[in-house]
This record gives structure tokens, C-alpha cells and sequence, in this order.
């Protein structure tokens, strides 16, 4: 009987591990066939140049998922994002390497200046959903941060649907920056972040200079001024 019982559960191990390998091969190929839908719906106006240059992209985040790095949801917003760019005769790169271990999802440039684009969905982690508005700031306070002295403009991209929470610092040009605003945000990117935790130096210059409304449906990109946009979204969240 032993023997019966081990064949048994090795039988259902290897039908386990089949059933797996069968539905991770039918996520990478939805991955790709939605990718490869997106291309061929942004290509359509593109010139050939500009269209084998985002064909390139696409390809890297076809690799980069199958090495299980990046996810459908992001990947569309940076392809969107990324023909946008090109339009604008900016060479890009997507999930571009930088200094101090981070990755940024599109690193652009033009002539000599420089620009990171961090793409944000809204999406809040289970174990913060009691606090999503404060881990929602603490996040793009932190991306501010983090990135914008990487390039020489640093912006986000939002899909329609979702309202950034920016602290209005990070609006202002550094001398108009109030030390105790500063020290505020960084208690609040303290809580959450502390690995390693962002300093006031980094905070005096960092700044956001565009956001980047991603509209994945109409394939369809607009720019939209932070400080504009910071007035404006108080009509739908208080502060």
C-alpha cells in the first residue's frame, strides 16, 4: 500500500506542476498578444523609423515578462507613454538601470537634457488599507525624491482614472520651499520608507516637472502641469 500512495501523490505532484507550467504559458502568451495588439494599434500613424524604434521597446518588455520582471499593467503605460516620447523626438529606453540600484520605467533623452518618467496605477498593497491615502503620499513623495536627481526633469504617468496625491513642495522651485514643509514629508516617507530612509539634502532640489496622463484606451497621451494639476485635484480630495 505504501508504494500505491507514493506513485499516488507523485502522479499528482507532476499534474500540479504540469497545470502550473500550462497556466504560466498561457499568461505569457496573453502578455504578448496584448502587447503585440497595443503595437500594432500605436504603429498605425507612425513612421517607419519611429515604429521599428518602439517595436524595440516592446520586444524588451516581452523579455523582460518572461523573465517575470514586469507586469500588463504597466508594461501598456509605458508603451503608450513611450510613443508619446518618440513623437516628441526623444530617444527612450524602458526599465533603464541607474545609479544607486533603481530602476526607472522610461528614461528619455533629447539633445543634452534628460528625463525619467515613473508610471503609477494607484495601486495600494492589502496590508495598507487602512492607510491609503498616507501610503499613497509617502509613495509619490518618495518617488520624487528618489528619482528626480537623476535626470534633468523627472515626471509621472498616471492613467485617467486615478488622483495623485503630490505634496505642493515639490511644485515650487527650491527657494521658495519651506524647511518645515520638507521636514513634514519626510516624516511621512519615513514611516514607510527606511531602506534607506530619504534625506533633506535630496528633498531641497527634487521637483516634478510634468505628469504624464497616460490614456491606454485611446492610445492617447496628455502632458499636464503639476501646479495646475495640484489645484485642481483639491476639487476632488482634500489635503
Amino acid at each position: 500500500m505504501p508504494k500505491f500512495k507514493s506513485c499516488s501523490t507523485g502522479r499528482a505532484f507532476a499534474e500540479n506542476l504540469l497545470l502550473e507550467k500550462t497556466n504560466l504559458m498561457a499568461k505569457m502568451e496573453k502578455f504578448e498578444e496584448d502587447l503585440e495588439f497595443l503595437f500594432s494599434k500605436l504603429g498605425q500613424d507612425m513612421q517607419r523609423e519611429a515604429k521599428e524604434r518602439l517595436n524595440k521597446l516592446k520586444n524588451r518588455l516581452i523579455q523582460l515578462h518572461r523573465a517575470n520582471l514586469v507586469k500588463i499593467n504597466h508594461s501598456v503605460m509605458e508603451l503608450v507613454c513611450a510613443k508619446h516620447l518618440i513623437s516628441k523626438e526623444y530617444n527612450v529606453k524602458v526599465e533603464h538601470q541607474l545609479d544607486g540600484g533603481l530602476t526607472c520605467d522610461l528614461f528619455a533623452v533629447k539633445g543634452y537634457g534628460s528625463l525619467i518618467i515613473e508610471i503609477e496605477t494607484g495601486f495600494i498593497p492589502p496590508e495598507h488599507a487602512l492607510d491609503p491615502s498616507a501610503y499613497n503620499s509617502a509613495r509619490i513623495a518618495s518617488k520624487i525624491i528618489r528619482y528626480s536627481n537623476h535626470a534633468g526633469k523627472f515626471a509621472l504617468g498616471i492613467p485617467p482614472h486615478y488622483i495623485l496625491q503630490i505634496p505642493q513642495v515639490f511644485t515650487l522651485p527650491p527657494r521658495q520651499r519651506a524647511l518645515e514643509n520638507l521636514k513634514t514629508i519626510k516624516n511621512l516617507c519615513d514611516l514607510y520608507y527606511q531602506n534607506p530612509p530619504v534625506t533633506l539634502e535630496e528633498m531641497k532640489n527634487s521637483r516634478l516637472h510634468v505628469i504624464y496622463v497616460i490614456d491606454v484606451d485611446n492610445a492617447a497621451v496628455q502632458e499636464v502641469d503639476p501646479e495646475t494639476y495640484v489645484r485642481r485635484k483639491t476639487l476632488f480630495i482634500s489635503e
